[in-house]
């Protein structure tokens, strides 16, 4: 089984460094979505090509790098984007408090994912991965926050949600990278 899994990380690294990029994004999707239920293939696919650079990626190293660069995006505009909707006069005093608690996780995610980016560039795996964990976190602990209370909807379940999935893929890839450099 260890052989199997090894030639299987190993030749996958290998096809992909082939510069086989129309099969990048979906392969690796692929493979990230069957080892993470939680994972959307649509949305890895559909992320990834979005990103102008992923189209250049010559391997899964720099897919990483692309799929952490858009964690951050997706990070930074979400904080900027409960920073408005804090500025708004009438807000339900619950849903003010949720809002604060979640511009405070996301200013928190902020120098997490630039640490994790410099993390997966100089090969440190698991760091990386822990910072992207912690940001995956603070998306479902903004998100549970509005649920505390009945009758209350989350103005930020489908941003929550992009981080939960953007966090998702860039863990998967960390992951592979991790597996690739071990030999398992």
């Amino acid at each position: 089984m260890a052989a199997t899994s090894f030639r299987f990380g190993l030749g996958f690294g290998l096809a992909l460094g082939r510069g086989e990029a129309k099969n990048l994004i979906p392969e690796t999707c692929r493979t990230c979505a069957e080892r993470d239920p939680n994972l959307s293939y649509n949305f890895c696919v559909t992320s990834l090509q979005a990103a102008a650079e992923s189209h250049c990626a010559a391997d899964l190293r720099e897919l990483g790098k692309i799929s952490i660069k858009l964690l951050k995006h997706n990070v930074t505009s979400t904080r900027q984007h409960i920073k408005k909707l804090l500025q708004k006069k009438k807000l339900d005093p619950f849903v003010k408090a949720c809002l604060n608690d979640c511009f405070e996780l996301y200013s928190d995610a902020i120098p997490d994912v630039t640490k994790a980016l410099k993390e997966y560039k100089t090969k440190h795996y698991e760091d990386a991965n822990i910072d992207v964990s912690s940001i995956s976190t603070a998306s479902t602990t903004c998100e549970d926050g509005f649920n505390e209370k009945n009758g209350v909807v989350s103005p930020l379940t489908k941003r929550n949600t992009y981080t939960f999935q953007l966090s998702a893929i860039a863990l998967s890839i960390i992951n592979m990278q991790s597996r690739l450099a071990s030999g398992n």
